[in-house]
């Protein structure tokens, strides 16, 4: 176990807590759990407890901590739920996902192969047995897996996909950043009677999603 890491992890996780964006037990000891040196590169991995976004390469970042507990929080996870994220990345925010829906079972798709597989030898050895990477178009959703309780996604597009939308339970939640390829709005939605009701929450900025939902898109 490498002490200062553990060391930094629970400095985290107290700033995080003081500021507002953990509130929650769950998410808080999820977070004290996973190791995000593990899911950062070895360039990198002195600056994994620094609340800002890093280069994982392929043109992608793992998303800074407070942004992790933001959308954990207000995913509302429960113990038994059934995942989706879309845009994987290394791993990490899917780990802290599986360890609070610890009875239930992650699954993660991201359309560069090279990061889901080094994801999926990552969560492996992190031992997050419950979660398990894809690659594919995140836009398209896991119909095969469907539907889900909760949904988010770690990457930006102009409007949530309706793919996902339809594999989200009732009742259910999604979280996604949409707005264009600067700045997006963090939106949560909560599906009722069958559509969405949404609310904002703040500002953010997320790498733009690729694939047929994303920016480069032109229908025919």
């Amino acid at each position: 176990m490498d002490k200062r890491a553990e060391d930094l992890r629970k400095v985290m996780v107290k700033r995080l807590e003081r500021e507002g964006y953990l509130k929650s037990e769950a998410v808080k000891k999820a977070m004290l759990e996973v190791p995000r040196e593990m899911f950062v590169p070895e360039a990198y991995r002195d600056y994994a407890y620094m609340d800002t976004p890093l280069n994982i390469g392929h043109g992608q970042t793992i998303s800074a901590p407070h942004m992790v507990a933001m959308m954990l929080e207000l995913l509302d996870i429960g113990e038994n739920d059934i995942i989706l994220e879309i845009g994987g990345g290394l791993g990490y925010h899917a780990a802290v996902a599986s360890r609070i829906a610890r009875n239930g079972k992650v699954y993660s798709v991201e359309i560069i192969p090279e990061l889901a597989k080094e994801a999926a030898r990552r969560l492996e050895k992190c031992g997050c047995d419950n979660a398990e990477v894809r690659i594919g178009d995140g836009g398209e959703g896991l119909p095969e897996k469907a539907p889900f309780d909760r949904i988010f996604m770690a990457c930006a597009a102009p409007a949530i996909p309706e793919p996902l939308m339809n594999q989200l339970k009732e009742g259910g939640r999604i979280v996604a950043p949409v707005g264009d390829t600067e700045v997006q709005t963090l939106i949560l939605g909560i599906k009722q009677g069958g559509r969405l009701i949404t609310e904002r929450h703040g500002y953010c900025r997320f790498v733009p999603m690729r694939g047929r939902w994303g920016f480069d898109y032109r229908s025919t």
